[in-house]
């Protein structure tokens, strides 16, 4: 793609993000990211429709193309991504998530593994049963990508819901956790599965190889490279360049990351955490922090904006049929009876040492949203007839989540929380 497309196609987007949540603003007043899905959404389904009456257009066939020509899957999970864990990790209060670490770490990697195995065998049952051939090992590839809440949807709703801090700490820092477990799960399953259809063989050996570098390797990424940018900035007084220092720590990291077969999310939330915390109180006078958290701000809602956009208008993209339309309505309660049950697992036997806001579990089940990352990475998967079934049953889940969830979680919080 030549630079002057690019542009152009920035130029599009961009513009459909400011006109569409300019609509949201004056008409629909629904929280920015959920109006610009509902709007996006709204679009798609009139441009099928027009599509539908007059095929000799190719309207929905020119707008797919568009869609593929971003590809998702590089846009999000090796760009923006990063950018947007960091400008939500800067915001978490790290002394909080410490206090609550056994909660957040229990259900980042158990409540994922937990959900992933019970999406997988619960989907397995459902498919079969509507005629839709899918092997055990690719339904649990969608069990591993559906279950890792999404930090981006979770913490933009966090923004418009009060919650009690205890509670948003738990949220926020699953959320944040979890993706990156769940990508490394993801990889893990999808590898077995390749090789269970004939791929390259995968041993258990590879298995914990692979999961210690992309989270340990992570990590110490964020950690070292976070604090070599700590150091820097305690050193001077000089808010744009502190700025800028920032801006290229995620890059770096996120470079790093990917060089080596690290998990670039886990990096950036680590150094998120680092300069958010330590970086704000020990490095950055008032006024370079004020000019910090309002630049990560600014990237948060233009990437949050962007985002959601372009997940409306995916379905565009989707090729529907009977079967995978109700595999996907019924893939919804399967995955909020999957999150249920992985939240009130660690909560459960957590509760015998530490204390828990009244109504967490229904709370953390209800406000486990999917979103861009669950269909990224449905939308990576190697060419097959799996995956279609797989990207249609994804989207009907995230629209759910993102929609409903999304606009009813307030609710759900003022009724279940004392």
């Amino acid at each position: 793609m030549g630079i002057i497309e690019v542009v152009r196609l920035a130029a599009a987007i961009l513009t459909l993000s400011a006109l569409f949540g300019y609509i949201n603003h004056r008409w629909l007043k629904l929280p920015h990211t959920i109006g610009l899905v509902v709007i996006a959404l709204m679009a798609s389904m009139g441009t099928i429709a027009i599509d539908l009456a007059a095929p000799e257009l190719q309207l929905r066939a020119a707008a797919a193309a568009m869609l593929g020509r971003i590809d998702l899957t590089e846009t999000l999970m090796h760009g923006m991504l990063s950018l947007l864990l960091f400008a939500g990790a800067m915001h978490v209060n790290l002394d909080i998530l410490a206090e609550r670490k056994w909660a957040i770490g229990s259900m980042a990697t158990a409540g994922v593994l937990i959900s992933t195995f019970i999406v997988g065998a619960g989907s397995w049952l459902l498919l079969d049963l509507l005629g839709i051939p899918l092997p055990f090992a690719w339904c649990l590839v969608f069990g591993a990508l559906i279950s890792p809440t999404d930090p981006v949807a979770v913490l933009g709703i966090l923004k418009t819901v009060k919650v009690p801090e205890s509670l948003e700490a738990k949220i926020a820092g699953e959320s944040l956790f979890n993706d990156g477990v769940g990508v490394v799960v993801f990889t893990i399953v999808v590898a077995i599965a390749v090789s269970a259809g004939g791929g390259e063989a995968i041993g258990a050996a590879d298995i914990v190889k692979l999961f210690l570098v992309e989270t340990v390797g992570g990590a110490l990424i964020g950690f070292v490279v976070g604090y070599a940018a700590y150091r820097a900035m305690h050193g001077i007084d000089e808010h744009n360049l502190e700025v800028l220092i920032t801006l290229a720590l995620v890059f770096l990291i996120t470079a790093i990351a990917q060089a080596v077969h690290a998990s670039a999310p886990i990096a950036a939330v680590v150094a998120g955490l680092l300069i958010g915390n330590h970086g704000t109180r020990f490095a950055m006078s008032e006024k370079t922090t004020l000019h910090v958290q309002t630049f990560w701000s600014l990237i948060d809602e233009i990437l949050n904006s962007v985002l959601f956009l372009i997940i409306g208008f995916e379905v565009l993209a989707l090729a529907f049929s009977g079967p995978t339309l109700v595999a996907a309505l019924l893939a919804i309660p399967l995955v909020l009876a999957a999150r249920l049950v992985a939240v009130a697992t660690p909560v459960g036997l957590l509760r015998l040492r530490e204390q828990f806001t009244t109504g967490a579990v229904r709370v953390l089940t209800w406000g486990g949203l999917r979103g861009g990352i669950s269909v990224a990475l449905a939308l990576s998967l190697p060419p097959g007839p799996e995956k279609q079934a797989i990207l249609v049953v994804t989207y009907g889940v995230v629209i759910f989540s993102i929609i409903v969830q999304g606009l009813t979680i307030g609710r759900v919080v003022k009724r279940v929380v004392r």
